[in-house]
């Protein structure tokens, strides 16, 4: 066997590793790919239930007898309306599934807000094991379809209750 045919040989074994080391590397950018595509959907799910929660305090707590929603997600941030400052979120959060401070609003008739939700058509990733009060986002097509509302809890008048004597 000549140096030509071992040198053949050493290419051909190169050529075997590069490619072995390409699919393994390729594997691990999918593998990181879907990390952070996990990650950004905790993220939402976490900044939801904050504005979620914010919006349910800003309702709950106005002042007189009639409960509003918030006009804007800055009202959230600073509710004038006790002549102090109250605060129910830090800031108005950036959407980290599209990294863009802007949101879907959901709106009353009166236009108000009374949810948000992403702007992104992305597909998720989780489609299952969410809390109760988000278990309708497992049908979801697109990370828009999650969907961070507060409805009021209703409550229902006390029942009157009434003796009713039997004629005999």
């Amino acid at each position: 066997m000549g140096i030509r045919h071992q040198q053949g040989f050493t290419y051909i074994a190169l050529l075997i590793i590069v490619a072995v080391m390409g699919a393994g590397l390729a594997s691990k950018g999918v593998a990181w790919q879907n990390s952070g595509q996990r990650e950004k959907e905790a993220d939402l799910l976490f900044i939801g239930e904050e504005f979620r929660e914010a919006i349910a305090l800003y309702y709950l707590r106005s002042p007189g007898q009639v409960q509003e929603y918030p006009k804007s997600l800055e009202d959230l941030t600073a509710d004038t309306r006790f002549g102090g400052t109250q605060r129910y979120l830090r800031k108005v959060y950036r959407d980290p599934v599209t990294g863009k401070a802007e949101w879907g609003l959901i709106l009353t008739p009166a236009g108000s807000i009374m949810g948000v939700h992403s702007l992104s058509r992305e597909e998720p990733m989780k489609a299952g094991n969410f809390k109760v009060v988000n278990r309708e986002f497992s049908r979801s097509k697109a990370y828009a379809d999650w969907k961070f509302v507060f409805v009021p809890p209703v409550t229902l008048p006390a029942p009157t209750i009434r003796h009713i004597e039997s004629k005999q």
